[in-house]
């Protein structure tokens, strides 16, 4: 066992009465004596006590060993003066530091702070000493950020850093960066504390210029979206755990009063004085409805405004407007029991969002006050202008909500607005919108449900009224939809116009009818031919070589250009010109018959029948409705005298006459009497199958094949 120089000594030595002789050398340095080399060993004629005791050693190594020693305990006490000045210049690069900083002990108590904390803190440095951290810097005010303190004062993570907001003794407010980490195999922690009070200042002021927009001051769409998430989000608004070590949950810049010059253009008084509320957290006792509303507005005719005036006097009619917008949501009422935030979306669009409503009687009477308000003329250097506004209101329960389910219903009654005429509000109808959302619906399947064969056609009987024959019939189309069934023409040609799809459809259909229509006469050679009606969409002839169409499938089929009657209605007939009214005597040229559909609810511009390739007149069914006698109906003499002009005048110019809607036998007689030609309704046949007109054709054939 060997020994330490206070431990027990070795056992031979003990015995001999000796020991070893004290270390002159290391004895001096301790003392602060200057060192002393160490002279090298005389020989030795005998073995000593320590060779004796089994613990000999050769006497170069012995030399070495001491040598070693010497050198090493030399190198020890010279830099011992030169660690007590690293020391002293440590101390003295604390105190004159720049950075606020102290040094903690493991429970957090300052032991040491330098001038700059206490002059961050409005206090002396000596003042600070045995002070607690935590309480100084605002750190145990939310469990999160305590937690994650008292982590780094157990050194169990290497840095802890938060945001704080302090208040000097002098009533300022400043923002401080926390910085704590322990220092290294000692038992002591570093906390340094910079003020970024102008560092957030710049932050706030860029975040500010990046949120609002630069026309009218209001809140941009970036902050609109943002407050809209935030009121989605937070059902009770309330201050929730620090997230990042930042001060509050989460923070929102609402104009200038991020950086203190007052409430920002936009947002109202309500608003911001609610929303410096939120930071002290509280339930549903205050108020809170647990609803959103949501008024979108689009200020009508603007682009002529930008187009005759010039942007700069659109640019000051949107800051008027914004003026009045704000001016309506901070009067009457409307932040009573919320806030509310007026936002520039884009272009000549506003929204108004208030949170917390009571109901859509509360939008519907903001809107009204908005669309008053804008109604007042607006003088702006001299010019006078009058606009109005199609506002979407859109008010519902805040959970379940979200942002862009709320702005498609706000937008879509906004759209509504605009179609029902302008200059008003309207409220979001969810029946409405499922409307919507169906025809929404069938746009995206109508081009697909072409290649998939969804279509099908059924024919109506065309009959002669003086003879009840079959003389053609009218093809119909039909969707066999996956989904809604069997859908009628009137659910998708309207769409199908709109997107264009029509012209593949109408391709489809003519094609069909054609190849049908052929089949019939050959089946049935013995028969009068029937003729086929087709009807045409106006895009079809400007979107498509219409003329080159029927003539590839005439020939294709091998159906006689007389056998085929082309439908168009009479607001597109009466409206051709150029490149239409070409295709139109292009194909009555052909053979092909030419047939006003709907004719008297139109134009009705007579003049145009002299001009144009027609054939047939097809009067509107909301005339023959007039000849009714049966059940109780009393008749419409105008309607008679209407259509008995009508058809005496379209014999004078050489056109047959079609009567459309025919249901019942007092009316067939009443038309046959007047001289219209053909007859279509439901007293002859609704439409069906071309296997049934087959049967009607066999029916009626000499041969009954």
């Amino acid at each position: 066992m060997s020994g330490t120089p206070e431990g027990p000594r070795p056992a031979a030595v003990a015995a001999a009465g000796g020991s070893h002789p004290p270390n002159t050398e290391r004895t001096d340095r301790a003392a602060g004596a200057d060192p002393v080399r160490r002279a090298d060993p005389a020989p030795r004629a005998e073995p000593t006590e320590r060779q004796e005791a089994g613990h000999a050693l050769p006497d170069d190594d012995t030399e070495r060993h001491d040598r070693t020693t010497a050198e090493q305990t030399e190198r020890t006490e010279q830099r011992a003066p030169h660690r007590t000045g690293e020391a002293h210049d440590y101390r003295a690069a604390f105190h004159v530091s720049r950075l606020a900083m102290a040094l903690l002990d493991r429970e957090g108590t300052v032991l040491d702070a330098n001038d700059a904390l206490g002059a961050l803190l409005g206090t002396g440095p000596d003042a600070l000493a045995d002070q607690a951290a935590a309480d100084l810097l605002d750190l145990a005010s939310d469990a999160r950020t305590w937690n994650a303190y008292r982590e780094a004062l157990d050194s169990l993570r290497a840095r802890f850093r938060c945001t704080r907001r302090l208040k000097h003794p002098d009533g300022r407010t400043l923002w401080a960066e926390v910085t704590v980490a322990p220092v290294p195999d000692t038992e002591r922690v570093l906390l340094s504390v910079t003020d970024i009070s102008d560092r957030r200042e710049l932050q706030a002021r860029l975040r500010h210029l990046q949120q609002h927009d630069p026309v009218t001051r209001l809140p941009n769409r970036t902050l609109f979206f943002e407050r809209l998430a935030a009121a989605l989000e937070t059902s009770p608004y309330g201050a929730g755990p620090f997230e990042g070590g930042t001060y509050g949950s989460r923070t929102y810049t609402t104009g200038a009063a991020a950086y203190g010059t007052g409430v920002a253009y936009g947002v109202s008084a309500a608003y911001s004085a609610r929303g410096h509320d939120r930071g002290a957290g509280n339930g549903r006792g205050d108020g809170r409805t647990g609803r959103i509303g949501l008024c979108y507005l689009d200020l009508d005719g603007f682009k002529a405004v930008n187009d005759t005036l010039g942007h700069r006097t659109g640019d000051r009619l949107l800051a008027a407007v914004a003026g009045r917008l704000t001016e309506c949501a901070d009067h009457g009422g409307y932040t009573r029991s919320g806030g509310h935030l007026v936002a520039r979306l884009g272009g000549d669009e506003f929204a108004i969002l208030v949170e917390d409503s009571t109901g859509t009687e509360q939008l519907a009477d903001l809107a009204r006050s908005v669309l008053a308000a804008l109604q007042r003329p607006f003088d702006l250097a001299g010019q006078r202008l009058s606009v109005s506004a199609s506002i979407g209101v859109v008010e519902r329960a805040a959970e379940g909500t979200t942002p862009t389910g709320l702005m498609q219903a706000a937008d879509t009654t906004l759209y509504w607005a605009k179609a029902d005429g302008k200059a008003r509000w309207t409220l979001f109808d969810p029946e409405r919108n499922a409307h919507r959302m169906t025809r929404q619906a069938l746009t995206s399947a109508l081009r697909p449900a072409v290649e998939r064969e969804e279509f099908v056609l059924q024919y109506q009987p065309l009959v002669g009224m003086a003879d009840g024959i079959v003389r053609g019939v009218e093809a119909l189309v039909r969707w066999n939809h996956p989904q809604f069934g069997t859908l009628s023409p009137n659910r998708f040609i309207g769409i199908a116009e709109e997107d264009g799809s029509i012209v593949q459809l109408g391709g489809w259909v003519l094609r069909t009818a054609c190849r049908q229509a052929r089949r019939w006469q050959l089946d049935h050679p013995h028969a009068q031919p029937l003729f086929v009606s087709v009807n045409v969409a106006v895009r079809q002839v400007w979107d498509s070589d219409l003329v080159g169409d029927v003539a590839g499938i005439l020939a294709e089929t091998g159906l006689s250009p007389h056998l085929l009657q082309l439908e168009l209605t009479e607001s597109a007939v009466m409206g051709s010109a150029g490149r239409p009214l070409q295709a139109l005597q292009a194909l009555s040229d052909m053979g092909v018959r030419i047939a006003i559909d709907d004719f008297g609810t139109g134009y009705s511009n007579l003049a145009y029948l002299s001009r144009l390739p027609v054939s047939v007149l097809k009067l509107d069914g909301s005339f023959v409705r007039g000849f009714r006698y049966d059940e109780g109906v009393h008749p419409s003499p105008a309607d008679e005298t209407i259509v008995e002009a009508l058809i005496q005048l379209a014999h004078r110019l050489g056109l047959t006459v079609t009567a459309e809607c025919v249901e019942t036998s007092g009316q067939a007689a009443r038309l046959q009497r007047i001289g219209c030609d053909t007859g279509q309704g439901w007293l002859f046949s609704r439409p069906v199958a071309p296997e049934r007109i087959a049967e009607m054709i066999a029916a009626v054939s000499p041969n009954g094949v």
